[in-house]
C-alpha cells in the first residue's frame, strides 16, 4: 500500500507522511511534537510507526519540531550535510560582545590590575612581574596568591595593559570563554576546544540537556543521488531557494511515483525534468503577485519572495502546469499557500485554468493543502 498524507503546509509549519510498503517517512517537521502527533492521529496515522524524518531545508517552518520528535520516537533524521550544519547553527546561536563592550571591559580590567599593582608596591606585596606571570597563565583571571620568588621586576604597568589587550575574551555567558575566547561554531578553534558545544566533548557523550542539536541518529544524502529508506526509494534534487542546500524529492514505492517540491523561486530545468511521469505531484503555489505587491510585508521581504530564490507564485505554478507538465499525475496538490498574500480560491482558479486549457489534464484531481488541518490521505 502507498499512502500520502499532508499534515500541514504553509509558513507556520510543514509536515507530510509518505508510506510505502512497511516504511513510513515524515517529510519535514515544522510542527511541534505535540501538534504533529495530534495531526497524525486526526489523519489516521500512528506516530510510533514512523521510521525516519527527511528534511528538505533548514528554515524553521520545516524543522521547528525535528529535534524533539526524533528524540521522542528515537528515529534517524536525514539531511544534506549543508542543511544539517545550517540547522545546527540556527539552533545554537552564539552571543558575542560588540567591540565597544569588549573595549570597555578591557579598560575596567586594566584599571583594576593597575590598582592592585599600586597597592602591592605600597604594601610590599609581590611585585608586578609576579602579577604579569599569573595573568599569562589564567588569561584575564585573578592574580595568583602571594608569590615568594622575591625577584625584582621593572615598574611597567603598560606590560599588563598589553597582555590584557591580547586576549579578546568576547564570548558572553559561555563556560568556555576563558579557555577558548571568541570561537565560532565552524572555526578550527571551536572544533579543537573541549568545552565548546559542537567540539569534542571530554568525559561524556552529548545529551539533549547539554546540546539542543543532539539527535538519535543523523544520516546524510546528496542531491542527485538516489537512496532508499526501507521500502521507499528517494530521489532528491536541488531547488532554487535561499537556504543552505534545499532539495525537492521524488518518492517511489510499489510502482508509484510521487513528486514533492515547495520553497523554490522558479521551476528550473532540473526541477522540470524531475517532475515528469508522476502519479502524484505536490507543488508550491505560494502567493498571488498583486496581493504580494499590495500586501503588508516590507519591500525587502517582498523582493525576497518574488526573487529566483524565493517562493513560487500562483502564476508561475500555473505556467508549469500549462506548458511543461506531462499531465500523468492522478493528483495535483497545491501547497505552501501564503496566509497574507494568497487566497485558496485564487490559487485553485489559476491552476484550474491552466489544467483545463489542455484536454489531457482534465483527469487530474486538483487539491489544496492548508495550514491548520490535515489533507485527507491519498491511497494508491
Amino acid at each position: 500500500m502507498v499512502r500520502f498524507t499532508v499534515l500541514a503546509s504553509g509558513s507556520r509549519g510543514n509536515a507530510t507522511v509518505v508510506t510505502g510498503g512497511r516504511t513510513r517517512i515524515l517529510v519535514d517537521c515544522g510542527l511541534s511534537c505535540r501538534e504533529l502527533f495530534r495531526r497524525m492521529k486526526l489523519a489516521g496515522e500512528e506516530p510510533e510507526t514512523l521510521d525516519a524524518i527527511l528534511i528538505s531545508h533548514e528554515h524553521s517552518d520545516h524543522v521547528g519540531g525535528v529535534a524533539v520528535t526524533a528524540r521522542k520516537l528515537k528515529i534517524p533524521v536525514y539531511f544534506t550535510e549543508g542543511t544539517h550544519r545550517a540547522w545546527m547553527r540556527w539552533l545554537s546561536p552564539r552571543r558575542q560582545m560588540s567591540y565597544a563592550q569588549w573595549l570597555e571591559q578591557i579598560r575596567k580590567q586594566t584599571a583594576e590590575r593597575q590598582a592592585e599593582a599600586d597597592t602591592a608596591a605600597e604594601e610590599g606585596e609581590p611585585d608586578e612581574s609576579d602579577l604579569v606571570e599569573a595573568e599569562d597563565e589564567t588569561v584575564l583571571g585573578k592574580a595568583s596568591e602571594e608569590q615568594t620568588s622575591g625577584a625584582k621586576a621593572p615598574d611597567d604597568n603598560e606590560a599588563i595593559t598589553a597582555r590584557l589587550k591580547s586576549c579578546p575574551d568576547t564570548e558572553l555567558d559561555s563556560p568556555a570563554a576563558e579557555s577558548c575566547p571568541g570561537t565560532e561554531l565552524d572555526s578550527p578553534a571551536a572544533k579543537s576546544c573541549p568545552d565548546t558545544e559542537h567540539g569534542s566533548h571530554v568525559g561524556s557523550e552529548p545529551t539533549p540537556a547539554k546540546d539542543p542539536t543532539w539527535l538519535p541518529a543523523v544520516e546524510y544524502f546528496k542531491a542527485g543521488e538516489a537512496f532508499e529508506i526501507g521500502d521507499i526509494r528517494i530521489s532528491p534534487f536541488t531547488t532554487p531557494h535561499d537556504a543552505a542546500d534545499p532539495v525537492g524529492f521524488v518518492f517511489a514505492a510499489e510502482g508509484v511515483r510521487m513528486g514533492f517540491v515547495t520553497d523554490l523561486g522558479y521551476i528550473s530545468p532540473n526541477v522540470k525534468a524531475q517532475l515528469q511521469e508522476l502519479d502524484l505531484l505536490l507543488l508550491e503555489s505560494n502567493h498571488d503577485l498583486e496581493m504580494l505587491r499590495d500586501g503588508p510585508y516590507p519591500w525587502a521581504v517582498k523582493q525576497r519572495v518574488m526573487s529566483r530564490v524565493g517562493h513560487l507564485s500562483n502564476e508561475a505554478a500555473a505556467g508549469f502546469l500549462e506548458e511543461d507538465y506531462d499531465g500523468q499525475a492522478a493528483y495535483v496538490i497545491l501547497a505552501h499557500l501564503s496566509e497574507s498574500n494568497n487566497l485558496p480560491e485564487l490559487a485553485r482558479v489559476t491552476a484550474e485554468r491552466a489544467l483545463n486549457g489542455r484536454a489531457s489534464l482534465m483527469a487530474n484531481r486538483l487539491l489544496l493543502a492548508v495550514q491548520y488541518e490535515p489533507l485527507s490521505s491519498l491511497y494508491f
